[in-house]
């Protein structure tokens, strides 16, 4: 597969960006040297390959999922326009 002029001109319009002559015949050889490399990479024998999302094993360090209210609520009230039983008070939305 290869890009000429008029695909890279079509790319560009749709990515809104805006390019000169110079430019195009640039990113045509550009692209196409990607593309080329892409088909190469469709060449490789991956069978029993194992897909990874790494080459080094992550664990994930989990922690306790503990319910806690910071113990700082009297704190964090004190910013609210007003307060009521220990909640904010907001005006009623619905009529």
């Amino acid at each position: 597969m290869s890009v000429d002029a008029a695909q890279v001109r079509k790319i560009a319009s749709l990515a809104r960006i805006a390019v000169t002559d110079g430019e195009v015949e640039a990113m045509t050889g550009e692209l196409n040297n990607i593309l080329d490399w892409v088909e190469q990479l469709a060449q490789v024998d991956t069978t029993g390959v194992e897909p990874l999302a790494a080459v080094i094993p992550n664990h994930l360090r989990l922690r306790e999922d503990v319910i806690d209210d910071g113990g700082i609520r009297d704190a964090v009230l004190a910013n609210a326009p007003q307060a009521e039983h220990g909640f904010f008070a907001v005006p009623k939305v619905i009529e």
